[in-house]
């Protein structure tokens, strides 16, 4: 991994209001709480929010599985009110490969949207964020940040923001034989053993794979690009390596992401 260099603490900006920003001035990221319009599902009223993390040109931070190296970013809510529970969500990340190694994440602006259960939907819900999080350019720098949005039915000031950032969170799929799809997955006995991975790709593409463990104690490489798909298909192999102590990598569910141009889906994929 990268040196460490003294962490950059970002803060509130002054009179920061329902979207407050922070960071800014000589830091390398800012961060943003976003507030979208709330909506029902499944019975139950979801309020919308997006954490938004502008950076510097040249600058990265990471995805929730950040590869070879890095930090992902960890998101604490325990300071907001009237809030059951926030689930963040993952845009499709990209692979980043420089002298340290292949790493998972993203450049320029990411906006992870997150869906708010409110302990009491009939009152008012402060979503309050404290991010720690990971940036990177030549060197990585920790960075923290704090924030607070109101959330409501009407709170819809970025409504197109978290809209555009949930439409590029992967969607679960299982394994099948359309575009985009994992359509097979199977382990070679090696040493160590290796994962083979066929991915149905629409016509004209090509799509990158990311694999992760049941557990993040799990440091699975990056799967690569290897020869002998079908027609209409990608081939991926990885190895079964990085795994904690006393796993075997069997009887293990691993979750693979397939990202393409227009879009990306999230298959739990299980190795007998």
């Amino acid at each position: 991994m990268a040196a460490i260099t003294p962490a950059i603490v970002a803060r509130p900006a002054h009179g920061a209001g329902p979207q407050a920003t922070i960071g800014g001035g000589d830091s390398h990221s800012a961060l943003r709480l976003l507030a979208a319009r709330s909506r029902d599902e499944n019975g139950s009223r979801i309020f919308r929010a997006g954490a938004e993390i502008a950076l510097a040109p040249g600058w990265k931070t990471y995805w929730r599985y950040p590869g070879d190296s890095g930090i992902p970013p960890h998101f604490d809510f325990s300071g907001s009110e009237n809030v059951k529970s926030a689930t963040v969500l993952w845009p499709a990340p990209q692979r980043f490969s420089d002298v340290d190694g292949a790493t998972i994440g993203y450049k320029t602006r990411v906006v992870f949207p997150i869906h708010v259960v409110a302990t009491d939907p009939a009152k008012p819900v402060t979503l309050r964020l404290k991010l720690d999080y990971a940036i990177c350019e030549k060197l990585c720098i920790p960075a923290e940040g704090k924030a607070a949005v109101a959330l409501g039915k009407d709170a819809g000031e970025n409504e197109a923001e978290v809209t555009a950032a949930e439409s590029r969170v992967p969607r679960r799929v299982a394994v099948g034989a359309k575009p985009l799809s994992i359509r097979s997955v199977r382990r070679e006995d090696a040493s160590p053993p290796r994962v083979i991975v066929d991915v149905a790709v629409p016509a004209g593409e090509t799509v990158e794979l990311f694999a992760e463990g049941p557990t993040p104690e799990w440091a699975l490489p990056l799967p690569e690009p290897v020869a002998g798909a079908a027609p209409g298909t990608q081939r991926f192999s990885f190895a079964l390596d990085g795994l904690p102590s006393g796993a075997s990598g069997r009887n293990v569910t691993l979750i693979l992401t397939a990202v393409g141009r227009e879009q990306a889906i999230e298959t739990p994929a299980h190795l007998d």
